[in-house]
């Protein structure tokens, strides 16, 4: 019995092949990249402003001014003669070629505690910056007006939005 177990023994030391530590690991260098975009950056043309425009209330309605800045109104509202309407402006910097989405707010107009309220709509809903880096949009509206308003001027905001996509 001896004699089997030490054959089995140098049998199994024998039926395994001794490596060298070395060969147990590996190593290999990999790469890293980073790339920074320049920031979108949105910026109101000076003097520009979303115009309703100068009008009678009647017994309500609407006016409209397009992002092309052509105005029309609607129901029992009038422009008085002279008036004048425009959209609003902005112009945007940031990454070349780069796509990006317009996004803008409803607002109000106020005069003291009377106020007419406004959705907007943008010249498109996004776009593409050019190879310089640039791009522009203009933004109308609607405004609703009840035709119990006061006489008076009216301001108010809403805010316009530009996003990477």
């Amino acid at each position: 019995m001896k004699k089997i177990l030490i054959a089995a023994a140098a049998l199994a030391v024998s039926a395994a092949p001794a490596y060298a530590a070395s060969g147990n690991t590996s190593t290999a260098a990999g790469t890293a990249t980073a790339e920074v975009v320049a920031p979108i950056v949105l910026t109101h043309a000076s003097g520009a402003a979303l115009s309703f425009g100068k009008f009678t209330t009647g017994t309500g309605g609407t006016v409209v001014v397009t992002a092309a800045g052509v105005g029309s109104v609607t129901a029992d509202v009038g422009f008085v003669p002279g008036s004048t309407v425009s959209a609003d402006s902005y112009s945007l910097t940031g990454d070349a070629n780069r796509s990006f989405s317009i996004a803008t707010t409803s607002g109000s107009v106020s005069n003291g505690s009377r106020s007419m309220s406004f959705t907007t709509a943008p010249s498109a809903s996004g776009g593409t910056l050019s190879a310089s880096g640039a791009a522009s949009f203009t933004v109308g509206g609607t405004l609703t007006v009840a035709g119990t308003e006061p006489a008076g001027v009216y301001t108010g905001s809403y805010n316009a939005t530009v996003t990477y996509n």
